[in-house]
This record gives C-alpha cells, structure tokens and sequence, in this order.
C-alpha cells in the first residue's frame, strides 16, 4: 500500500492519497489538483476514486476538479443530500471500495456536519482484521474534535454534538488503541477550537490525552461543544455553499492577466482592491496606499477569505510573477476567483510610474515600549485572539481582534499613535494595512509581536 498525507499550511488542511497495484484513492482534495495527479504519474497509479469526508466549510474542495481531469468517481457520506449537485456515489455504515491490497471502509460518523463518514483503511498484505489507520475528517482531530456549529440554522449545534458523542464513544473509540489517526485538520484550523501541531496520532494517545475524550456523560459533552465556541469566519459559509452546488474548474479559469501600474490605479479607482502579498518589512517600507497586507507567508488563505469580500474584483502585488500565480492559487482555495490580474514589475514598476507611494513605520518591542513609557503612543492594538490575549498581554493595551479590528476603531482619532501587535508580526502588518485603509495616518507595526516581547522580557498583564 502506497499511503501519503499532503498537508496545506495556509489553511491547516490534510488530504490522503491511498494507492495499491496501479489504482488509487483521494480523500479530502483541496481545489488545486496538480499534486495528486502528479503523485499518481511519479508512483504508477490511476486515481478511480474521491471520497469527501463531508462537504468542507473552510476551503472549496477539489472534488469536482480531480473527477473532471481522471474520470474518477466521487462518494459523500449518504446523508449528503444535493451536496455537489448530481453523479456522487452515496456511502453508507460498512461500504467498502477494494482495490489490489487495500480495503477502504466506511463508518458513518456525524456530529460535526450530518453527512460526515470516517474512513478504515486496511493494507491486506499486514492485516485484514486490524486498520492501518483512520481518516476521521472533522469528526476528531488530534487534541480535539471537530465543532458541531458550523451549520448555523441548518441544524442546532446541541443535535450535532450529541451525534458527535455518539459517533465518538460507539464507533471511534472501540477502534484497536494501536489504529492511527488521521485527521482533514491541523493547528490554526477554525474547525476545532484545540487542535495540535501533529498532523497524525493513535486512538490509544488521543483516548488518553484528546480533552473531549475524558471520561464524561452525553449532556456533559453537549455541554462542552457548545459553550464558548470562536466565531466561525465569515467566508465558512460561502465555501460551504460553494461545495454543495460544485466549484467551478480551476482548468477553465482565465490566465492571470500581467498589469501595467496605470491599469492598476485605474482598477483600483474602479473599485478594485489592491492585494499586498509581501511580507510585513518589504510593505511597510512601500506599498500602493490602500493596500490590503497579507503575506503569503502565513495563514494566508484564511485571512483572505476572511477580510475580503467574494465579490470584489482583486488586484496582486507579489515579489514575483511565480508569487502571483500562488497567490491567485490560494484565493482560490477559499473561493476568491474574482482577481483581475496581478501588478507587472511589482511596486518597483508603481515608483517607476511616479504614482505615489505609502509606508508603515516598524518598530521593535523595546521601542515600544519606550513609547508607553514616555507616552508617545496613544493606543496599543493586540489582534490576537481572545485566548491568546489571555495568557498574557501589554499592560494598558485594547484587545481589537484582528476579523473585528474595524469595529474596535469608533472611538480613536484618526491622528492618533496606533501601534498594531499580535502574536509575530504577521497578523499586526494586516491590521496596519486596514488602519490606514480607514483613514489612521500615524501608524507602527511592533515586529516580532508578543513572542519578542515575551523574549525580552517586559511587562506582561492578564
């Protein structure tokens, strides 16, 4: 048995390629197909199937692509309903797809949406009778397990997480201790509110160690799952949407266009947003004012679909043609498909031009903390989330996480000293970039953000 996890950073995202004896299986695709078409060339197998171990919130899937380009068939879990439109197979609780020394069974799992199904794998050659391991989707992840809220009306979050318990206890959990573990998610997911850093695990560690797997009645573990969740992001829902109809094929979008700086101003002035995909030091020592900064250094699929709406045409500015195009590739992983094109030359070809030109100031944590001190700044804004804030922060710094920065902003002067922090430095330049978008013209960025100034060892408040 050939078996592979390609694991997505920007959006903390696990999918699994299974082959064995020149045929293979693709669970959880992301949009983006290439790498598995790839690894079934490299490796001698022909992808025949595509299993969804639900229909996906946070990200478009790559489903419908993968079909489109191997003539692959495509299973949903049986109470999946209209979910990507006509032509999936439905599976049900002990379905199983067979080829050469795999077997694949399936478990109906829901809890975190209706439809969900885990996934046995077996490798005959090994065993028959004991799994190599199980995909889980978003029923459990390592450390947690998946929320029950992202459906909204569709169905309440107590209903899921009573499924999810049952799902948990009388299936998952009476799997052998020595199963692996394979979950679609990792940290920085919004689909678990604990996940680790571990991309793989056993049922025997995560029975011992996973928090909602402790020894707990059924209305307790309602309990849990449905107090003190995080806000879903926003663009959950249109993914999810976007999932159950079928996202359009990546083949058949247009080439990015290469933009001259005088197209670019006019898009801009059209109504396009210009997008900053540069790291924090590169746009704070120059970008195009009104820039929206996110680097695709970090979590940049998440944030973008976070802060920009679907239907707004988008503009790149990136180090590079080839970080364009990967830029317009992870937008698109979360269904922004509207980019216009991307700014040829970078902004070194927007100075050329002579358009002008902004800049944000970045200073370290003891100068600002200098600033405290001699009272040079007027507002210190940490964007981290709640939890974070709470493990510690600045003394007499405003907690303004960073998808509700703009709502924290009613009661600063516009002419005030703003200084942006988060956990490093990414998320702070974001916030930066929609500070001046809102008219803020006295702005810093804190480099290195709280890990520096934990590091340097400055006051802290709880």
């Amino acid at each position: 048995m050939h078996f592979r996890q390609f694991y997505l950073g920007c959006l903390a995202q696990a999918s699994y390629f299974i082959g064995s004896e020149g045929e293979a299986a693709v669970v959880d695709p992301r949009r983006d197909v290439d790498i598995y078409i790839d690894e079934a060339r490299e490796q001698g197998f022909v992808i025949r199937h595509v299993i969804e171990t639900h229909a996906h919130a946070d990200f478009v899937s790559g489903h419908r692509e993968l079909a489109a380009r191997t003539g692959a068939r495509v299973y949903f879990g049986a109470q999946a309903g209209d979910v990507a439109g006509a032509g999936y197979t439905p599976v049900r609780e002990g379905d199983e797809i067979r080829f050469g020394t795999v077997i694949l069974r399936f478990l109906e799992t829901p809890g975190h949406t209706p439809e969900s199904v885990s996934v046995l794998v077996f490798d005959t050659e090994t065993s028959s009778s004991v799994p190599y391991g199980v995909l889980t989707g978003d029923a459990l992840f390592i450390g947690d397990v998946g929320r029950p809220d992202l459906l909204g009306s569709r169905m309440p979050a107590a209903e899921l997480a009573g499924m999810l318990y049952d799902s948990l206890h009388d299936k998952l959990l009476k799997l052998p201790g020595e199963v692996m573990v394979f979950p679609a998610h990792g940290a920085g997911s919004m689909c678990g509110r604990n996940i680790s850093s571990e991309n793989s695990s056993t049922i025997e560690r995560e029975r011992e160690s996973n928090y909602a797997l402790q020894p707990m009645s059924r209305e307790e573990f309602i309990q849990l799952m449905t107090t003190d969740l995080p806000e879903a992001p926003a663009y959950f829902s249109h993914d999810a949407e976007i999932n159950r109809e079928g996202p359009a094929l990546m083949a058949e979008m247009p080439e990015l266009r290469s933009l001259s700086a005088q197209e670019v101003r006019q898009l801009r002035d059209d109504g396009a947003l210009i997008l900053d995909t540069r790291p924090s030091a590169q746009y704070g020592n120059a970008h195009i004012p009104g820039s929206l900064n996110i680097g695709l250094g970090g979590q940049f699929a998440s944030w973008a679909g976070s802060l920009i709406r679907f239907e707004t045409p988008v503009v790149i500015v990136a180090e590079s043609e080839a970080a364009a195009e990967e830029a317009r590739v992870r937008l698109s992983r979360v269904g922004l498909d509207h980019v216009s094109g991307y700014l040829a030359g970078g902004i070194l070809e927007w100075d050329r031009a002579k358009l002008p030109l902004a800049s944000v100031e970045q200073i370290s944590v003891e100068e600002l903390q200098h600033r405290i001190e001699s009272g040079l700044i007027d507002a210190t804004l940490d964007v981290r989330k709640a939890p974070e804030w709470n493990s510690g922060h600045i003394p007499n710094a405003t907690h303004a996480p960073l998808g509700h920065l703009v709502d924290s902003l009613g009661g600063i002067p516009r002419d005030a000293r703003v200084a942006t922090v988060c956990a490093g430095g990414f998320r702070s330049s974001i916030a930066t970039s929609i500070l001046e978008r809102n008219g803020f013209t006295r702005i810093s960025n804190v480099v290195g953000g709280m890990t520096a100034w934990h590091n340097a060892k400055l006051p802290l408040a709880a």
